[in-house]
This record gives C-alpha cells, structure tokens and sequence, in this order.
C-alpha cells in the first residue's frame, strides 16, 4: 500500500494508520478463517511478512511489540482454535533475530530460511529446539546439476535428522532452473525425506496470510512431509 521505505516511516509519522491496516486485516482474517473452517484444516498456516533483510529485522523489538503482536495475539489463537494448524511466518532475509519475538507470539515456525542471507539452520535448531523451520536449501544449486544438489541435501542432512524441518527452495525457485533440474530437485527431496508425491497423500493445504492486508492465498495441496513439523 506505501512501499517499503514510506511504510518504515509511517510507524513513526502515521501509527493511527499502520494500526488501522492491521485492525482491519486482521479483522478480515477472523472472518475468513470463521468460513474456511467449515471446509477446510489445513496442516499449517503461514503469515507473510518480510520483516526482515540481509542484515537482520527491519523495524525494532519496540516497534513489533507496539503494532504487529497485539494482531497476532488475536489471529494467532483464532488459527489454532479453530483450524487446528501450525502457524508459520514468512520472512526473507537474517530472520534469528525475530524468531523469540514470534515465539512469544504463539509462531509454530518460520520459512524460508534464506542460504545467500546467512541464515545457519542448525544455529537456530540449537538455539530453538521445538521451532518448526521450512527451506533452507540453497536456490543456486538447482541449476547446476544433480551433484551440487546432492551436496545441499548432504549439508542439510543434520538438520533434517533434528526434525520439526522440511527442506525446500529458500526462496522462489529461479528462472534458470529447467524442468529437468527441477525433476532432479525432487527426486532428490524425496531421498532424502523418505517423501513421495507418486500417490495421493493427506488432504491438508497450506494457507498464506499477509498482514498488510494484500491477500488470502486459497488452500492448496499438501503432502505428508508436513507432520514432520509436529
């Protein structure tokens, strides 16, 4: 709705208003999940956000706590009571250092775990053993062929074993990658996950919210891999 740099201002310039887009999508949310509960449960729900750049959060523990916890101290428990899912927030970049701010929210977990930002998994496993984490696998090796992808998965295997994770793209799979890559990507991912999408698997979906307001992702399909996050 502002752009990045008039929003980061707008905490400061125009807080009625920042509270008043998180009312009212919050708001939206509320009577959204009151009609989606009615035909589906998905296995986790994630919130969109993008708190977070190469160097770390983009506004203060002072300025989450102020206008982005009270909304989730309502949709959060709403999620849980009334979908039963996990929920997952959504932020590219250095993500360590919200990650107890989430928590203290009710946040199951967070994605996508950028490689190329810094983000150590398994510093975080160590610092937040219960903490559900989706990604981490490095986008830049899909186009460069099976041994490079076998040996992101081969980096990847300690944190798989800790569990509560489930490795994918750390971000948008990218444009160079073929369809040959990407069958390669998930041949592999089923290797190493013990995972197969030959054959139908749980009927769950994964839902998107954004706390801006922008949009509602509809449930999509989901895959068994997703009770790994329990």
């Amino acid at each position: 709705l502002l752009g990045i740099e008039n929003h980061l201002y707008a905490f400061y310039d125009q807080p009625d208003l920042i509270h008043r887009i998180n009312r009212d999508a919050t708001n939206y949310y509320l009577r959204a999940l009151e009609r989606m509960a009615d035909v589906a449960r998905p296995a986790y729900v994630h919130v969109l956000e993008d708190m977070s750049y190469n160097n770390g959060p983009m506004l203060s523990r002072e300025l989450f706590d102020q206008f982005l916890a009270p909304y989730y101290r309502r949709l959060i428990p709403a999620i849980k009571d009334m979908l039963g899912s996990l929920v997952f927030v959504d932020s590219d970049g250095r993500v360590e250092e919200v990650v107890p701010w989430l928590r203290d929210v009710g946040v199951d977990g967070v994605l996508p775990l950028e490689r190329h930002a810094g983000v150590d998994g398994m510093s975080m496993r160590r610092a937040h053993p219960e903490l559900g984490m989706i990604g981490h696998f490095d986008k830049m090796t899909m186009p460069l062929g099976e041994n490079a992808m076998r040996g992101e998965f081969e980096r990847l295997r300690p944190l798989i074993r800790s569990g509560r994770f489930i490795p994918s793209v750390d971000h948008q799979t990218p444009p160079g990658v073929s369809m040959a890559d990407y069958r390669v990507y998930r041949r592999l991912l089923d290797e190493y996950t013990g995972a197969s999408f030959a054959s139908p698997v749980g009927a769950f979906g994964v839902v998107g919210v954004q706390q801006d307001g922008a949009r509602m992702q509809k449930p999509g399909c989901g895959d068994s891999r997703a009770s790994a996050l329990r």
